[in-house]
């Protein structure tokens, strides 16, 4: 399987602004500029994106995990921090809250784990990940 996006960028860094567009075109002509990255400017940028393909990534292998374990999944939800430090990303932090019938505490911080390490985004990255989970 393959995926794509296409940027698209006019101008120079700081006055310029570029369009994104996915292969779904959930993102159609999505505007990002350097304001959007590194100000407080309207669209999006590459670490907001990061962060919305690790949340999304991760909290889907640890739904096959914990369904693998024989648990049921009312919800889970993921915000992921990605960090931005002098040009590099140096790190993606999760903060995980569940909702999982019957599972016991240390079963779950340990799917958790294993997600973190397993998912295929957490294996694209060459960065620490960090994570804390509840459950609710």
């Amino acid at each position: 399987m393959k995926r794509h996006a296409t940027a698209v960028w006019n101008g120079s860094l700081k006055e310029g602004a570029g369009k994104l567009t996915t292969q779904s075109t959930t993102l159609q002509d999505t505007q990002y500029s350097f304001k959007s990255r590194f100000e407080e400017g309207v669209g999006t940028n590459p670490e907001e994106l990061v962060a919305a393909a690790h949340s999304g990534c991760f909290t889907m292998q640890l739904s096959a995990f914990i369904t693998e374990a024989g648990f049921e999944i009312a919800s889970i939800e993921t915000k992921c921090m990605i960090n931005l430090i002098d040009g590099t990303i140096t790190g993606s932090h999760l903060i995980v809250q569940a909702k999982i019938e019957g599972i016991a505490e240390e079963e779950f911080q340990s799917l958790v784990k294993k997600a973190e390490d397993n998912c295929p985004i957490s294996k694209l990255f060459n960065t620490a990940i960090t994570s804390e989970a509840t459950l609710v």
